[in-house]
């Protein structure tokens, strides 16, 4: 996976975010969280948050995105986001990215 791909993919996703926090009339501190799953937690996040942002990305770009994209929101990192690596990616499965907020339950 080069650099200008992460980088696409990365540029895409925040895309998606700014445009979906418009749309549904984010205050500026409502902040997305992220977090990188596979295909059942990604249907849990989506049953219980509304909008949520689901990505599928390649084991190889999947976690570098995540971290740009924190990164680039200013989030930190939590120990168990710290911890991560590619083979617990591909391990577990961890294919999606993705966003939602905790102030936001689907109703």
């Amino acid at each position: 996976m080069d650099e200008k791909t992460i980088e696409n993919q990365t540029r895409l996703y925040l895309y998606d975010l700014m445009n979906t926090a418009k749309e549904h009339g984010f205050k500026p501190d409502d902040v997305w969280e992220f977090s990188l799953v596979g295909d059942v937690e990604k249907a849990r996040l989506q049953k219980t948050y509304y909008p949520t942002i689901a990505t599928k990305m390649l084991p190889e770009a999947v976690l570098e995105v995540f971290h740009q994209i924190k990164s680039r929101l200013n989030q930190s990192f939590s120990k168990d986001e710290q911890s991560l690596d590619k083979r617990t990616v591909v391990t577990d499965n961890l294919n999606y990215l993705v966003a939602y907020n905790l102030k936001r339950p689907r109703t």
